[in-house]
């Protein structure tokens, strides 16, 4: 056998039977044939094809919750997704799943993503007239957009991981509903201790409720929601939690939405960032020849809308304030 075919052999002795096995893949959108060289398996492969990729190195830059912060510790969407990854791994392992599959998944998941987190995907939507869903823009981005425009080829299993993240979408494979739950977790736990660093939050403000149920800290949420997900899975046979601590969980969120995610102190320049991507969206679609040269062609077949939008959403934070200064923004005039 080859180092591939011995691993997917090791897959099928050690993995649970609800696993997603990497040879039984439903495939790629073109199809792949792996040489006798290859070591990687399917999951491994998508795995790295994302990481390698532009867009994946431009969630350095993206906000998740603070905008621009001036700390070094506030979390981004790169730092974010190595958070989900960790815990997806963690859950899957013990639940004997495919850890690669789920990793791929969660490195995939905001691909999409806009600058300015949410601001960005609400500034895309006015100006869309249709709802901006990152989870379908990292499904775009994927099949379409990385790579120069080629798409990555993954697997079945990944890109329907990475649409159903979040949204109505259930993924099917028990790895991708491990990955939308690790995203909350994630997300949740680690957006409150980038308040309590800005000062916007402190543990005591958390109720009593939820921390009498998940823990009084950082580190024992985040422990409480991985173990009880996974000791309750496994004699489930489903990805659930108990309903004292997903209660406890989606307790949390609400919290989150009344004191952070909506609170005027934190969003206070989300108003400007979104008033700049209009801006800009409006005028990339009046002056399209201003696109890069790269975005031309695709005018032809995707339309000027979805081509000044995939640019945008595209677009790290700090570029994006690059481009509204140089375009907006008069330079001083320089006489040699």
């Amino acid at each position: 056998m080859t180092i591939r075919e011995q691993i997917e052999y090791q897959e099928h002795r050690r993995l649970n039977p609800l696993a997603a096995f990497s040879d039984r893949s439903a495939g790629r959108p073109v199809p792949y044939e792996p040489d006798e060289n290859d070591v990687r398996t399917a999951y491994q492969r998508d795995c790295d094809r994302i990481v390698h990729c532009k867009a994946f190195r431009r969630l350095m830059h993206k906000t998740q919750v603070f905008l621009r912060p001036e700390g070094d510790h506030y979390r981004t969407r790169m730092t974010h997704t190595l958070e989900v990854s960790r815990i997806a791994r963690t859950i899957t392992r013990a639940l004997g799943l495919n850890e690669d599959l789920s990793e791929a998944i969660a490195l995939g998941h905001d691909l999409g993503h806009t600058p300015f987190g949410h601001a960005g995907e609400s500034a895309l939507s006015d100006c869309l007239g249709v709802e901006f869903c990152h989870n379908e823009q990292s499904l775009r981005v994927v099949d379409v957009l990385a790579n120069n425009g080629e798409g990555l080829n993954l697997t079945h299993e990944v890109r329907l991981g990475i649409l159903g993240h979040t949204g109505p979408h259930i993924p099917k494979t028990l790895e991708g509903q491990v990955v939308r739950w690790a995203d909350r977790i994630a997300y949740i736990n680690h957006d409150i201790d980038d308040a309590i660093r800005a000062g916007v939050l402190t543990n005591e403000d958390i109720p009593r409720s939820i921390s009498h149920v998940l823990g009084g800290n950082h580190s024992q949420r985040i422990d409480t929601l991985v173990c009880d997900i996974i000791l309750t899975s496994r004699e489930a046979g489903a990805i659930v939690f108990t309903p004292a601590v997903e209660t406890a969980l989606n307790d949390l969120r609400s919290f989150m939405f009344d004191r952070v995610y909506r609170n005027p102190t934190v969003k206070g320049e989300e108003r400007k960032a979104k008033d700049m991507l209009r801006r800009m969206y409006a005028h990339y679609y009046a002056h399209p020849e201003d696109l890069p040269e790269d975005f031309q062609p695709q005018m032809s077949f995707d339309g000027l809308e979805r081509t000044v939008c995939d640019y945008i959403a595209g677009m790290t934070d700090k570029y994006a304030v690059d481009k509204f200064t140089e375009i907006f923004t008069p330079t001083g005039w320089n006489i040699r």
